[in-house]
C-alpha cells in the first residue's frame, strides 16, 4: 500500500470518524466514508481498508443498542444476504469499479422508489410487505456490501419499510451489519484485500472510529423520529445518485 500524504491522512481521519458516526447516529454517513476511501485508494483496496473499521464501529453500535434488536426482521434476511455475499465474491473479479458503482447506485435508487411507492399506496396505513421483499433486499444487500461496502442505504430502506422506531432501527441494523461484516472477512482476506499494510492503517484510525461512534450516540438522542426517517431516506437517495454519476 502506498504511504499516504498528510492531506490524505486528513481525509482518512474524516472518513474514519464518519464510519463511527454512521453506525451509532446518522446512518447514511457511512457512504461518505466509502466515497472518500475510494478516492484515496484503488476501489478494491479501499474495500479491504474500510471493512475492519466497519466491524469495529459495529461492535460499539451493538454494545450500545443490542437491547433494541428486532430479530424477527433479521431472520428473514440472513440466508438471502449470505447468498448475495457469495454472488458478490464471484462478481468482484468480473466487473470493473465503474460498472460496480453504477450497478449499485441503480439498485439503491430502484429500491428507494419501490419503498416510497409502497408507502404511498398504503395511504396512511401500514404497507403490506410482499413475500419477495425480504429475499430481494437480502440478496442485494449481500451483493452490494461485498462489492463496495455500500449496503447501508439498502438496509435503511428495509428498516424504514418495517416502520421501526429509531432505537429499534439502530439496534436491528447494528446487529445485522456486525454479523454480515464478520461473515465477509474471510472472503475479503481470500481476495487479498485485507492484509498487513491495510490492517496497520486500521490500527492508526481505530481511535477515530470509536470517537465518531461515541459522538453518534449523543446525536441520536436529540433527533426526533420523523426527522430521523427523512434524513435516512435523503442520504440513501444521495448515495445512490452519487454512485451512479
Amino acid at each position: 500500500m502506498t504511504p499516504l500524504e498528510p492531506w490524505q491522512w486528513a481525509l482518512a481521519i474524516v472518513a474514519a470518524f464518519a464510519i463511527g458516526l454512521a453506525k451509532t447516529g446518522i446512518n447514511g454517513l457511512g457512504m461518505l466514508a466509502v466515497v472518500i476511501f475510494a478516492n484515496l485508494l484503488p476501489a478494491r483496496q479501499a474495500s479491504g481498508v474500510v471493512l475492519p473499521m466497519l466491524v469495529l464501529a459495529d461492535v460499539v453500535a451493538v454494545a450500545s443498542y443490542r437491547q433494541h434488536t428486532q430479530w424477527r426482521h433479521l431472520w428473514k434476511l440472513f440466508p438471502w444476504t449470505a447468498a448475495g455475499i457469495v454472488a458478490g465474491y464471484f462478481a468482484l473479479g468480473r466487473i470493473n469499479d465503474r460498472q460496480a458503482s453504477v450497478l449499485i447506485g441503480a439498485i439503491i435508487i430502484a429500491m428507494l422508489a419501490i419503498h416510497l411507492w409502497r408507502r404511498w399506496r398504503a395511504t396512511g396505513g401500514e404497507p403490506e410487505h410482499a413475500f419477495w421483499f425480504a429475499p430481494i433486499v437480502g440478496v442485494l444487500t449481500g451483493f452490494t456490501t461485498l462489492v463496495a461496502n455500500a449496503a447501508g442505504p439498502l438496509m435503511a430502506i428495509y428498516l424504514l419499510a418495517m416502520r421501526l422506531p429509531k432505537m429499534e432501527y439502530m439496534g436491528t441494523g447494528a446487529m445485522f451489519f456486525l454479523l454480515m461484516n464478520l461473515f465477509k472477512v474471510p472472503f475479503m482476506a481470500n481476495l487479498g484485500l485485507i492484509n498487513g499494510p491495510s490492517l496497520w492503517l486500521n490500527v492508526w484510525l481505530a481511535p477515530v472510529v470509536i470517537a465518531g461512534a461515541l459522538v453518534g450516540k449523543k446525536i441520536l438522542l436529540i433527533i426526533d423520529q420523523k426527522r430521523f426517517e427523512y434524513l435516512a431516506l435523503g442520504l440513501a437517495a444521495v448515495a445512490g445518485l452519487r454512485l451512479m454519476f
